[in-house]
């Protein structure tokens, strides 16, 4: 007899279930954002890692047993997880644990999202869940994984994955899923050079989440006959999920509102531009991702830090934020802030203008600048009467200049000769 879907059937499975985030990525489309840090620990949203957004999805859907695994770069996001996440109860059998590389089988590091979670089946297998949902740490969204997590049950699934629908232009950077009527996918390509787009459809394709919902028994077997693939890259887009269609009964799960069936708000930040569209997303009126819903918070280390504070008030000289976003500890000194975010500890100068950009956090920038369509990365210093996204042939001498006109600037950047080792670097940019 199929069990009732109610509240207290979907808490039971989400209950049972162990999560894996997959967070030891290298994240080389971000460029120099993630020269000293992986991608899941680049802030977003003024005061949010990305990976706060994956965490806060289990930690809401009731899922409360979290392994975290990592690799490139991850003292940042080791620290912050310490900091943000050792709040779960122990003794009622909830954590965060990290992970990181210990080349537990052989002597190499991880070679794939595959291989990273084979060499810690036996850390799944001591706490016994009855399902694995395998998880990336590099998207934004708020999603229950209890629905999916039912509907893998229910629907007698073998494999789920979770999928949404991506313009054809983008395809390519995305694994695509074929499907028949009954949702079944039928073949997956993994950043395919010419994406197949949706039946009835000639500019929509149908991308993986990079969600996946497994028993933990077919989980294993997946992952040890994948281990002993000759010739295989041991990663779950390009090796485990193409065999296993073959064969099992792997089934798409669409990311929609429940009640309206439209695209739910998914975004994969992995290029600078993507990021930076994101973040701007968030100052509109009424944005899709809504930070201010207390019914789904997305939780985060917190800073302690005092309200942020605009000063002056004269002409031409007066501090204001307009249609922006600005963190505590955050000081407008006679300068004007439009549409844009400003993390914790930002200093602006009198008579600066900044528009349509990103600072992230302990960020200073002096008097008379003009910075435009601009991303400026934690700990710079920007000089008095700086001028940035006015002038693109400058900046490409200077700065990282993207497709779009998006200028990213680094304290690399600013000072290419500064001597101070990757650890001290390190601890500034936590």
């Amino acid at each position: 007899m199929k069990p009732l879907k109610s509240g207290r059937y979907v808490s039971q499975l989400t209950k049972s279930t162990m999560a894996i985030v997959l967070a030891g990525g290298r994240g080389e489309r971000l460029g120099p954002l993630t020269s000293h840090r992986a991608k899941p620990a680049v802030t977003f949203g003024c005061k949010f890692r990305i990976i706060d957004f994956t965490l806060s999805n289990c930690v809401n859907s009731g899922i409360r047993q979290i392994l975290v695994l990592t690799q490139y770069k991850a003292q940042s996001l080791i620290q912050h997880i310490q900091r943000g996440w050792s709040w779960m109860r122990s003794e009622f059998g909830e954590f965060v644990h990290l992970v990181p590389a210990q080349q537990q089988i052989d002597s190499h590091w991880y070679r794939g999202t595959a291989d990273a979670v084979y060499q810690n089946l036996d850390l799944i297998e001591a706490h016994h869940p009855d399902l694995v949902l395998v998880l990336a740490g590099d998207h934004v969204y708020k999603m229950d994984y209890g629905p999916m997590i039912a509907f893998h049950v229910d629907s007698g699934a073998e494999i789920t994955v979770g999928v949404v629908k991506v313009s054809i232009n983008d395809a390519n950077a995305f694994g695509i899923v074929t499907i028949n009527d009954e949702q079944q996918i039928m073949q997956f390509d993994e950043k395919p050079a010419s994406p197949v787009p949706m039946p009835g459809s000639n500019d929509t394709a149908l991308a993986s989440m990079g969600i996946y919902v497994f028993s933990r028994q077919l989980l294993a077997e997946c992952l040890q006959t994948d281990a002993r693939a000759e010739g295989s890259t041991h990663d779950f887009g390009r090796d485990i999920l193409p065999r296993c269609i073959r064969g099992r009964r792997v089934l798409a799960y669409p990311f929609e509102h429940v009640a309206t069936r439209a695209q739910a708000y998914w975004r994969d930040v992995g290029t600078v531009d993507a990021f930076y569209e994101a973040n701007m997303e968030l100052m509109h009126v009424t944005p899709e991702l809504n930070l201010y819903d207390e019914n789904w918070p997305i939780w985060t280390y917190q800073e302690h830090t005092p309200a942020a504070k605009f000063v002056l008030d004269q002409p031409g000289n007066t501090g204001t934020a307009i249609n922006s976003m600005v963190a505590g500890g955050s000081i407008i000194s006679g300068a004007t802030v439009r549409e844009s975010l400003l993390s914790a500890f930002t200093r602006v100068a009198e008579r600066t203008l900044i528009e349509r950009s990103v600072i992230q956090p302990h960020v200073s920038i002096g008097a008379d600048c003009r910075i435009q369509r601009a991303i400026i990365d934690s700990e710079c210093h920007i000089p008095d009467g700086t001028v940035i996204g006015q002038d693109p042939v400058r900046d490409r001498d200077r700065f990282h200049v993207t497709e779009r006109g998006v200028v990213l600037v680094t304290a690399d950047m600013l000072n290419p000769s500064d001597s101070t080792s990757d650890t001290g670097r390190l601890c500034r940019l936590m």
